[in-house]
């Protein structure tokens, strides 16, 4: 009885021995981790300085005098379904709701 006594005291000795080297270890990970993330920030506002700032407002483009050139109205003619209790797929609607008639 006694042995088994002993090899458990060796066995707490030891497990407890590792207890601190893990925690030196642990610390030691993280500080690596903010490191790196320290790194990378500096390293993203390096990038970021490199990069063209936003375009001026006198770079767009401007509309000509008047009217906008180019626009379209339109008017969709309403399409009735019959009411029913059957759910209806897109593809069963007549003309994928792409239809429409130009207003003249």
């Amino acid at each position: 009885m006694e042995t088994l006594t002993v090899e458990t005291t060796h066995l707490s000795a030891y497990l407890a021995a590792g207890h601190g080297t893990s925690g030196a270890l642990l610390t030691i990970v993280g500080v690596l981790v903010v490191a790196l993330l320290l790194a990378a920030f500096v390293w993203g506002r390096r990038m970021r300085k490199r990069e063209p700032g936003p375009p001026h407002p006198e770079s767009h483009p401007r509309l000509p005098h008047g009217e906008p050139v180019g626009d379209v109205v339109e008017r969709r003619e309403p399409d009735e379904l019959p009411r029913t209790d059957h759910r209806r797929t897109p593809h069963e609607l007549k003309g994928n709701g792409i239809e429409s008639r130009r207003r003249e």
